[in-house]
């Protein structure tokens, strides 16, 4: 596949994030769905993954969804890892490409986890600053994400909302609404997650995803934790309808990291996104009409 500086057209419906143990069988059933995404650090290394990849990019539009840049860090962006992305997005010519609101290095220091910012003007600069740095260089509009949330800064001044619309305007990139995420810190820090999702702006939200949370005991005190290893709560998919109706039937996607079920799950709970996205259609077509 050759470079492209101008991204393929979105996929359109409810994909799948495509696993390891799932991919045989894609190659195999060529199974209805609309599109898959992968974590970009799965395939910058790899030849036979690659093959793979490759051979079911023929077939179905792919995301790239990266977990590792650390566009939230105060050292900088680490160059080889941002070469090596800009290498993939080049022979993948991948129909979405995005990030997290968040940092996981310091100095050479990689740590597995996406760890939460201060929501300040100087963590904005940053942020900023490294999105830029980041499009320029794959050539390519990113996407940035929402984080969950588990504790709150003493200084944050800026509301979640409105610090990734000031990231959107000044660099230009979108959005990637992450549904559960959205529910998880507004359980956790006691916020409203409809007061969040009002606040986003809807133009630059094009793409959304849904995922399961676990509930755990923290001294008496419940934290919902987003581990990506169960079907999408009742409440996540009301919290979706309202996104539906709010930024329209932007491309949404099932995550299903740890404990993955068989494919035929995922694609379950994709059908059931669908109708959803389908219905809350159907209702504002008819409201437009009346």
């Amino acid at each position: 596949m050759s470079a492209n500086t101008a991204a393929p057209a979105a996929p359109a419906g409810v994909g799948v994030g495509l696993r390891a143990r799932h991919v045989e069988e894609v190659l195999a059933a060529r199974p209805l769905v609309p599109w898959f995404e992968v974590h970009a650090e799965n395939y910058m290394g790899g030849e036979m993954a690659r093959r793979a990849l490759r051979e079911i990019r023929q077939s179905y539009p792919i995301a790239l969804h990266g977990v590792g840049l650390s566009l939230g860090t105060t050292d900088g962006i680490d160059r080889q890892h941002l070469r090596r992305l800009k290498a993939l997005v080049e022979w993948l010519d991948p129909a979405l490409v995005s990030e997290h609101l968040s940092w996981s290095r310091s100095g050479s220091v990689y740590l597995n986890h996406l760890l939460p910012l201060p929501y300040t003007e100087e963590s904005l600069e940053v942020m900023c600053r490294h999105v830029d740095q980041a499009q320029e260089a794959i050539g390519r509009r990113i996407l940035l994400e929402n984080p969950s949330s588990y504790l709150r800064f003493r200084h944050s001044p800026i509301p979640e909302p409105e610090f990734l619309a000031e990231v959107a305007q000044r660099t230009g990139c979108g959005i990637l609404c992450d549904v559960n995420n959205v529910y998880v810190s507004a359980q956790n820090l006691g916020l409203d997650p409809l007061v969040y999702l009002d606040a986003l702006p809807s133009a630059e939200v094009e793409e959304v995803h849904l995922a399961g949370h676990m509930r755990n005991d923290a001294d008496g005190q419940t934290i919902l934790i987003d581990d990506h290893g169960s079907p999408v709560s009742p409440d996540v998919w009301d919290l979706y309808r309202h996104a539906v109706a709010r930024f329209g039937p932007v491309p949404a996607l099932i995550e299903w990291d740890t404990d993955i079920p068989p494919l035929a799950i995922l694609l379950e709970e994709a059908s059931r996104a669908e109708r959803i996205r389908g219905g809350v259609q159907t209702r504002h077509d008819h409201a437009s009409a009346a």
